[in-house]
């Protein structure tokens, strides 16, 4: 049975930034996937005959972790099983946006914004890829999250708030884009005892220092979450963003 041939970017952008992280997949479960794919829905077919034995040689793994894999996949819906026998299985590998589970809950189709799930928002490394780490960009509207300067491309980067080496995480909450600068100058200290210091140092008005607490806080509370890259709308390169964030 042949269906018409896929967008395999389009498939491999919905695979790594809703599938993974939602199905919660194990790097076992995505070799699996992704061979399966491979060899049926990105060369035209719909369904697949396999055995345990040529999968596992195929995605480089032991038979038992593949066996359960398969298992898995067939669970969540990635995978249909249209028959099993000693000869092997037939399925039906599910595109992303087939995938019930992922039905309703992201925008997925071409010419739509794509959005992170927020099921997997709290759990999702935003240094992972280069999409995730420009939402954070995004989300400052092209301003240091500590001295409201305009960042350019030469001294932008990304500061975790807490430090990792205090156990900081690559969150949202936990991330956000400012100058070279700023992070330089902040190291290990706490974000808001660094605000004061840019507010004694004049570099921030009591507006803009109290603006900037009460955008710290609601960065920490989770209210700051970031677009994808690709539905952002930088503001014009003249005048400032309001004071405070929309919470």
């Amino acid at each position: 049975m042949k269906n018409q041939k896929t967008d395999a970017l389009e498939v491999w952008k919905q695979f790594e930034d809703l599938l993974v992280p939602r199905l919660r997949l194990s790097v076992v479960d995505r070799a699996v996937y992704s061979h399966l794919l491979r060899h049926s829905r990105l060369e035209g077919l719909l369904r697949l005959r396999f055995s345990i034995a040529w999968l596992a040689r195929g995605a480089r793994l032991s038979g038992q972790p593949t066996r359960q894999a398969v298992r898995r996949l067939i669970s969540n819906g990635a995978l249909r099983l249209v028959q099993r026998s000693k000869a092997g299985h037939v399925v039906e590998v599910r595109l992303p946006e087939e995938i019930p589970a992922l039905r309703g809950s992201s925008r997925m189709a071409k010419g739509q914004p794509r959005l992170l799930a927020a099921a997997n928002l709290q759990e999702t490394d935003f240094l992972r890829n280069r999409e995730l780490r420009e939402s954070i960009h995004a989300r400052e509207r092209g301003l240091c999250f500590y001295c409201l300067r305009r960042l350019t491309p030469a001294v932008k980067c990304l500061d975790h708030v807490v430090p990792l080496v205090q156990c900081g995480r690559n969150s949202y909450r936990n991330l956000v884009s400012c100058c070279l600068e700023c992070n330089s100058q902040k190291g290990e200290r706490p974000a808001a005892d660094f605000l004061r210091s840019l507010y004694r140092n004049r570099r921030l008005t009591a507006l803009e220092l109290a603006a900037r607490l009460r955008a710290l806080d609601a960065l920490a509370s989770g209210k700051l979450p970031p677009p994808l890259a690709s539905t952002f709308n930088p503001l014009p390169r003249k005048g400032r963003p309001p004071i405070a964030p929309p919470l």
